[in-house]
């Protein structure tokens, strides 16, 4: 193993040694890291080459630049998101957002929000069991953490369910759309969640303020009510280097509705 990683590129030998220098806690978040003169003296190697070295780190997410300052230790922290909790009646049931299992104190702002009437892309609508030509109701927000946008989100409702609902406003209220569901008799008692990988278009980069060769996690999510009829799909874009996915669940769950087993598949 050790001859093969001696053949591997100089620049990703040094990336590895200062991703573990990272890691151990030589360098912590917001701390400035060696520059291209610090690495090409320590390693002797070319400029290029020590420049390749940082671009690695600044494309895994772990590293970002400052014009005039050097490459510094990425202070974001990434994000717990706990798949499970988070959609627990607990949260919105008693008017809490889902995303409260998730930031602590952290500062989370909604700073886009459309509603709109659509027709649904046709995997949506074979989901929601809606035909060609049944409206849904569409809200499209963006989520930003401690300033840094994170998550993309598009939610489709059947609009003969949300019609006339806090749901087509741009503020549901308490406890989200689940709650406003629960209200009108749809309460969600059951989710399916299923997680792609991907690497973002350009206005996904955009939007999520991704640096290059980052890739983006896409979740669609399926809400049921108790007689397994669905009500919302939703499919999240989130930035892969912004995350960790955790889900803590027993060895030996209830058994779900047999209702409830159609495929999403996300965008």
């Amino acid at each position: 193993m050790a001859a093969t990683d001696d053949r591997r590129p100089k620049y990703q030998r040094i990336a590895d040694s200062l991703r573990e220098a990272i890691q151990s806690g030589e360098y912590g978040p917001g701390d400035r890291l060696p520059g291209e003169n610090d690495l090409m003296a320590t390693h002797g190697v070319a400029r290029m080459t020590a420049r390749q070295a940082l671009g690695v780190l600044r494309d895994e997410g772990i590293a970002e630049a400052r014009k005039g300052a050097g490459v510094f230790v990425r202070a974001f922290r990434p994000l717990r998101r706990r798949g499970i909790q988070r959609l627990a009646r607990d949260q919105w049931g008693n008017g809490r957002s889902i995303w409260s299992a998730d930031i602590d104190s952290r500062a989370l702002e909604v700073d886009q929000v459309s509603v709109s009437e659509e027709t649904a892309p046709e995997h949506i609508s074979a989901v929601l069991d809606l035909s060609a030509e049944d409206v849904t109701c569409v809200r499209r927000r963006r989520f930003v953490l401690d300033n840094k946008p994170v998550l993309l989100a598009t939610s489709y409702l059947p609009l003969s369910l949300a019609a006339g609902s806090a749901i087509t406003q741009e503020d549901t209220g308490p406890g989200g759309t689940y709650a406003r569901l629960a209200e009108l008799g749809y309460e969600p008692v059951h989710f399916r969640e299923e997680i792609r990988s991907r690497m973002p278009s350009p206005d996904e980069t955009t939007q999520l303020s991704m640096a290059p060769g980052t890739p983006v996690i896409l979740i669609s999510r399926t809400a049921f009510t108790d007689q397994g009829r669905p009500v919302e799909v939703n499919e999240m874009t989130l930035d892969a280097a912004s995350y960790v996915l955790e889900y803590d669940f027993d060895a030996n769950p209830k058994p779900t509705s047999p209702n409830a087993t159609a495929s999403t598949t996300p965008a």
